[in-house]
């Protein structure tokens, strides 16, 4: 059993005992300090807060524990249903309130569930707020309103439409081209919220053939939610039988994309937001950002736009966002297939991407596999190396960072080095002793020759400390 307390949420397995798992009195305790930091932090004092859910098997139960507790602390709830995180984001923004609460493990299997918070703007609280919401938390530094202060609940189901309605209206998405183009498309939302949503939009962009995956929301996810290759053998198999021009796969809170083209292959997931941002890019020329752990593909698409350039964050969706901010741009996002749009909203969206993807397709006239051929081909390796308990890993990064200091090294998140044809980046695991090890080539030999050369120098570092 698990639960893992961070700055971006509370996240853990349903069941066992208190302070272990998620579970009524962790999320009880969780929820007041949130809505403490959130009272203190927004400017707009509607005293109103959101809350959305995915399908899983636990959102009633902790649905009603977190909407129980926000009244029992002085906020009115709009609970918005089962919705996904993108459309959860914008309703705090529609709604004018003062925060939103969304409910879901995203891509973690069906025992987990998790809070992930929101700010007034819709956006993931920043390390700061997150921070003190942990310690709020910890001390149960907070006290409840009295009775005639207590929150009022109502129910608000309007927002899928209005999510659909903010999309259709983008400049960049064009639904007569897309239903001109007559597409067929395959879809797989692993029995959650996609399986209502992702209807509804696919009819409003004028896609008639359709073909559903696991579109029932039950929450009893038929494979594992990580919209990974080796998890999607079934929507890999109907690709392969022909017929369809694309097929999509979300996560159970939709905020991730993963494609396959019209002859089964793996679109990839890295290549969504490259994509999607080059399609941007030919009509709002302008800056581009992503996580220094996603491919190098979208810095060379965007400097293929004259004044056109790529920066990197951070790892982390408010770390990206915060970076897009900073340098103008009109396109970001995750290599993980989180699209963040600016011209939508400040969050991750797999609608945003279908719609823009789509367009794309209907006015290029490509297949989906030649559309993914014409963009620069990376390999990333994704290993990781396990630690002894106690181990100093700031100081092994420190000291592979002095190895390396020859070479072009970016220490804002671990240690990414950046060689002329290939990179490797070293994350440290905030949760247990680990160093993620993302590696790019050309080819997947030379990423995973790459990792382990750094692997293996790493180890040779733990020798001579031990």
């Amino acid at each position: 059993m698990t639960l893992i307390k961070s700055i971006s949420g509370i996240r853990g397995t349903i069941g066992g005992r208190a302070g272990d798992t998620l579970n009524p009195l962790d999320i009880v305790k969780f929820t007041s300090a949130y809505a403490v930091v959130i009272r203190k932090a927004t400017p707009i004092g509607s005293g109103k807060i959101v809350v959305g859910r995915d399908a899983r098997i636990s959102g009633e139960m902790v649905k009603n524990i977190v909407c129980g507790t926000l009244m029992g602390m002085g906020f009115d709830v709009i609970n918005i249903g089962l919705a996904s995180t993108p459309t959860t984001e914008i309703a705090v923004t529609m709604a004018g309130a003062d925060g939103g609460i969304i409910l879901t493990a995203s891509h973690n299997p069906r025992m987990w569930n998790a809070l992930k918070l929101l700010n007034w703007k819709g956006e993931f609280l920043n390390k700061e707020e997150g921070e003190e919401v942990l310690r709020i938390a910890e001390a149960e530094d907070f006290s409840y309103a009295e009775v005639d202060a207590l929150g009022k609940y109502t129910e608000d189901f309007s927002y899928d439409q209005k999510h659909i309605d903010m999309v259709l209206g983008l400049d960049l998405v064009d639904a007569e081209a897309i239903s001109k183009a007559g597409f067929s498309v395959a879809f797989d939302s692993v029995n959650s919220v996609g399986g209502i949503i992702l209807p509804k939009l696919f009819e409003q962009l004028g896609v008639r053939n359709v073909k559903g995956l696991y579109t029932e929301p039950t929450g009893d996810f038929k494979h594992n939610p990580e919209p990974l290759e080796k998890n999607l053998g079934d929507i890999k198999a109907l690709m392969q039988k022909g017929g369809f021009d694309i097929g999509f796969v979300v996560d159970p809170d939709v905020d991730r994309l993963a494609m396959f083209s019209e002859d089964g292959t793996m679109y990839g997931e890295e290549y969504t937001l490259v994509t999607v941002a080059d399609w941007v890019l030919q009509h709002t020329p302008g800056n581009t950002v992503s996580n220094l752990s996603s491919t190098r593909a979208l810095r060379d698409v965007t400097r293929r736009y004259p004044g056109c350039e790529y920066s990197a964050a951070a790892v982390g969706e408010v770390n990206v966002v915060a970076k897009m901010r900073e340098v103008g741009a009109v396109i970001g996002g995750e290599g993980n297939g989180g699209v963040i749009y600016p011209a939508a909203h400040s969050g991750r969206d797999a609608l945003v991407g279908i719609a823009l993807m789509l367009t794309y397709l209907a006015k290029s006239g490509k297949k989906t596999s030649e559309l993914r051929a014409s963009f620069p081909p990376y390999f990333i390796a994704k290993n990781r190396i396990d630690l002894t308990q106690g181990t100093d890993v700031d100081a092994i990064l420190a000291r592979v960072k002095e190895l390396y200091k020859d070479e072009d090294v970016n220490d804002i998140d671990g240690v990414k080095i950046d060689f002329p044809d290939k990179w490797v980046h070293l994350r440290k695991s905030n949760t247990e002793p680990i160093i993620r090890v993302y590696s790019e080539a050309s080819t997947m030999e030379e990423a995973e020759a790459l990792a382990g050369q750094i692997m293996e120098l790493v180890n040779d570092i733990t020798r001579r400390k031990e």
